[in-house]
C-alpha cells in the first residue's frame, strides 16, 4: 500500500500541482526530501510511489488541493500608433516550433481597486519548451516594461528570438519597436480583444502568477522588491522541477471538445531534448541543475512569501 504521508510531503514540495504533472517528478522529490533529512523512505516505498498512477494520487489526496480565489481585471489600453508597423502574429514571421519565441503580457496586482500605481508582473512563456520568466514592474509605463523585458532577456539561458504581445500601449510603442529592430528580434502582436492569440501566457497568469501571489494589492516599494526577490527564486523552481503539459490539439466530437496534451515534462528537460538548442547551452543548464536543491528552493519560496503582505483594500 502507498504511504499517504510520504505522498503528502512529495505533493507539498511540488506545490500540489495536477497529479499528472506530479507523477514524473516523484522520484526527484523523494530523493530531495531524503537528502534534506525531511523524509525517511525505504527502497520499496520509493518504488511503489514512483509507479503510482495520477488517478491514485487524486484519490488519496483529493482533500488537500487549494487554489487562490478572486477575479482579475483587463487593463489593456490599445496602442494604436504603431499597429500598422508591428504585424499581427502569423505563421510567416512566427516560429513557435523553435526555442526562443515567447508570448508575453502583464498581470496587474490592484487588489480589485484599479486606482493609482501598483505592481504588475511581466510574464514570459516560451511556446515550444514552456520556459517561463516573471519580473515585477511598478506601474506599466513603457519605460518600466521595457526595463523588465531587458531584465528577463538577460536571465534567459538561450537566445531571445521573438515575442508576441497584446496590443496594449505598454508594448506597442516606438521604444520597444526600435529595440526589436536593432536587436533583430521578431516582434508581433495579437489581435485586439483576442486572448486566444496569447493563450499560453494567459494560462501562466493563472497557473504561475495568481497561484503564487494571488489577487491582492501590491502598491508599495517594499512589496515590489519582495515580488522581484520571489520571482528570482521561483524561476528556478518552476523551470527545473515542475513538469508542464503542453496542449497538442483540440478535437471536436459532437458537442464536446477533447483536449490532448503531451507528456508532462519540465521546461529544463524540454530544452535538453530540443535539437535547435546548442550543446553549450545544454551543458550550462545541466551544470546549473546539479547545483540546485529542490527542498531549499521551496523553503526559500515559502519564506519570501510570508513577507509578501497585500495592502488592505476598502
Amino acid at each position: 500500500m502507498v504511504d499517504a504521508i510520504i505522498l503528502t510531503k512529495v505533493c507539498g514540495l511540488l506545490d500540489w500541482i495536477a497529479s499528472k504533472r506530479i507523477q514524473p517528478e516523484i522520484g526527484v522529490a523523494i530523493d530531495s526530501l531524503v537528502e534534506a533529512k525531511e523524509l525517511v523512505c525505504s527502497t520499496e516505498q520509493r518504488k511503489k510511489l514512483i509507479n503510482i498512477s495520477p488517478a491514485t494520487i487524486d484519490r488519496l489526496l483529493k482533500t488537500y488541493r487549494k487554489r487562490p480565489v478572486g477575479k482579475g481585471h483587463s487593463y489593456t489600453k490599445p496602442g494604436t500608433l504603431l499597429k500598422t508597423q508591428i504585424p499581427v502574429r502569423t505563421f510567416a514571421d512566427w516560429n513557435e516550433n523553435k526555442v526562443g519565441f515567447f508570448e508575453i503580457n502583464l498581470c496587474g496586482h490592484d487588489g480589485g481597486l484599479a486606482k493609482g500605481d501598483f505592481s504588475w508582473t511581466l510574464n514570459f512563456v516560451d511556446v515550444k519548451v514552456q520556459w517561463t520568466e516573471q519580473v515585477a514592474v511598478f506601474n506599466k509605463a513603457q519605460i518600466h516594461v521595457f526595463a523588465g523585458i531587458k531584465t528577463i532577456r538577460g536571465r534567459l539561458p538561450y537566445p531571445f528570438l521573438g515575442y508576441n504581445s497584446d496590443s496594449g500601449s505598454e508594448f506597442i510603442n516606438h521604444q520597444l519597436y526600435r529595440y526589436s529592430i536593432a536587436e533583430k528580434i521578431t516582434f508581433t502582436r495579437g489581435r485586439s480583444g483576442k486572448k486566444n492569440d496569447n493563450a499560453f501566457v494567459e494560462e501562466k497568469n493563472d497557473s504561475v502568477v495568481r497561484r503564487w501571489v494571488g489577487y491582492g494589492r501590491y502598491d508599495t516599494v517594499e512589496q515590489f522588491a519582495v515580488l522581484n526577490e520571489f520571482y528570482a527564486v521561483l524561476r528556478l523552481y518552476t523551470n527545473f522541477f515542475l513538469p508542464v503539459m503542453k496542449l497538442k490539439e483540440k478535437v471536436r466530437i459532437g458537442s464536446k471538445v477533447i483536449k490532448r496534451y503531451d507528456k508532462p515534462t519540465t521546461p529544463y528537460q524540454r530544452i535538453l531534448k530540443a535539437e535547435d538548442v546548442s550543446e553549450e547551452v545544454k551543458a550550462r543548464l545541466r551544470k546549473q541543475y546539479k547545483t540546485l536543491n529542490l527542498v531549499l528552493l521551496k523553503r526559500q519560496i515559502d519564506t519570501i512569501l510570508k513577507r509578501l503582505k497585500p495592502t488592505p483594500v476598502r
